[in-house]
């Protein structure tokens, strides 16, 4: 059992643990600085995973029987997570105000999330999977209903909840299903035994099992049809809490989703393209509608990331058709998936960094809230018009790129599967209707006037630190997108 393979968790774990006892012993107005703290900390784990951490593309190393496996695509998401927790934590000590006097607790429970989320990375088995995803939707149960103050909060905490605890169940039925059809957990197993058993690909149970797997990783990502409680948990969690769930949970379903359909069962993957052609046909579409009437921006953003989870299936959707077909090639679906996912951390925090800065501020969060915001805070609205922009796919950011790579994976399977041609079509007209509700922002911030203007105080250092961070990320990757393509398909490798 080689042990090492698994500091990154040793070390989270341990921080948060560390971040709850030193918090017995503070002063109450000295408890906000724990973020920073926990922040450093989080850091100086991505320096030592960057320099002692290196797996050769498509290898993989195994602990614990197989369970965890470290390989390219584990160590980018690790990566990624690290990075976008340390952002959270900074936003969080913006936030920290609306938060006190439990604050610490709060810094302790993001990092329990972040250990869920580098354990999902490195799942190899059905039990890994299902620990890693709870111990991730518990920790969010919690953070989702943290300011117990307000009724939004609560009520949001109890529907994450209970969609949550409906989607666990649907998970544990279906591990069930795939155990007593193939007597395999782990998907390395899994795999070998449906290589060598064809007619066990087409069994209605398996297949079965396996759907139900996928709705629980389908509430992850907010995937049609069961999207239903991100609109209302967005808008009532706590902004950093909300801006972990746009992009940490929504990772970690993704990675999750890349596991199970490419390593564990490629053999069932290769019959349903068509499947999850429609999954992200509609998740596009419905996303991108329903957000167009919305006036609450926190809520936009949750039917905003249904619509950018229908674009990253559309990803997966093309890889699936690759094994299908043994004409098809695979042109670069998964590490499309792992480029956008990138241009989207920066984006989707920098969009909350500024919400969290002036919208509570401000005591609302309707759209109105930001209006005039380019003289009362110049930075912001610029930091939130490059994120829009992004978000809508408007060049040269990475959120066009990141679209670009997605429907050039998409068109390149086209010849073997004609659905494409109207699924990317589609996906083109969710684009123009996303432009019209994130230019709405942009417009409120350039062009609208406040009837009561509210001096929006000035971000405090590592606030604009963050801020330039964002717009750095997103400038950066769409300028200069090749070194993270040539990083994400070398983390795919591993993939079938």
């Amino acid at each position: 059992m080689n042990i090492g393979l698994v500091n990154h968790e040793w070390l989270v774990l341990g921080l948060g643990l560390l971040v709850l006892l030193v918090d017995l012993w503070l002063a109450p107005a000295a408890r906000r600085k724990l973020g920073y703290v926990a922040a450093a900390g989080l850091l100086a784990i991505l320096i030592y995973s960057l320099a002692a951490f290196h797996v050769e593309p498509g290898q993989t190393q195994y602990a614990f029987g197989q369970m965890y496996a470290l390989d390219g695509l584990a160590l980018f998401f690790k990566r990624f997570f690290l990075i976008a927790t340390i952002l959270v934590l900074l936003m969080s000590v913006e936030f920290a105000d609306r938060l006190e006097p439990a604050i610490g607790e709060y810094y302790a429970l993001v990092l329990f999330a972040l250990a869920g989320m580098l354990f999902a990375s490195s799942a190899n088995h059905f039990a890994l999977l299902f620990v890693s995803l709870e111990l991730i939707t518990i920790t969010f149960y919690v953070l989702t209903s943290f300011e117990r103050s307000r009724l939004t909060s609560l009520e949001a905490g109890l529907k994450y909840l209970i969609i949550g605890a409906l989607s666990t169940s649907f998970t544990v039925f279906g591990i069930a299903l795939v155990y007593g059809t193939s007597t395999k957990l782990g998907f390395t197993d899994l795999a070998g035994v449906l290589a060598t058993q064809p007619d066990l690909v087409t069994n209605r149970i398996l297949q079965l099992g396996l759907l139900l797997v996928m709705v629980g990783l389908g509430f992850k990502i907010a995937a049609f049809p069961f999207q239903i409680w991100a609109p209302d948990v967005y808008q009532g969690a706590p902004s950093p809490t909300t801006a972990f769930l746009a992009v940490g949970s929504k990772a970690a379903g993704f990675v999750l989703l890349l596991r199970l359909l490419f390593i564990a069962v490629p053999d069932v993957t290769a019959h349903w393209a068509k499947l999850l052609i429609v999954i992200s046909a509609i998740t596009i579409l419905y996303g991108n509608l329903c957000a167009i009437p919305q006036r609450n921006v926190k809520r936009l953003m949750g039917y905003s990331s249904m619509a950018h989870a229908g674009y990253m299936l559309l990803g997966i959707a093309a890889m699936a058709t690759a094994l299908s077909s043994p004409r098809a090639v695979s042109a670069g679906g998964a590490s499309a998936v792992l480029y956008y996912l990138s241009g989207y951390l920066f984006t989707v925090l920098g969009a909350f960094l500024v919400i969290c800065l002036v919208l509570q501020q401000v005591e609302t969060e309707d759209i109105s809230g930001l209006a005039g915001l380019s003289k009362r805070a110049p930075l912001l609205a610029a930091t939130m018009t490059v994120a829009m922009v992004s978000l809508a796919g408007i060049p040269p950011l990475a959120g066009f790129f990141g679209k670009f790579l997605l429907f050039r994976a998409a068109l390149a399977q086209a010849p073997f599967e004609p659905a494409y041609y109207w699924l990317v079509a589609l996906a083109l007209v969710g684009v123009v209707i996303s432009m019209y509700y994130y230019f709405g922002v942009v417009r409120a911030m350039f062009w609208s006037q406040a009837l009561a203007p509210v001096p929006i105080n000035a971000p405090s250092i590592t606030g604009r630190f963050s801020l330039y961070a964002c717009v750095a990320g997103i400038l950066v990757l769409g300028i200069y997108p090749n070194w993270l393509v040539n990083v994400a398909e070398a983390a795919v490798k591993v993939l079938r």
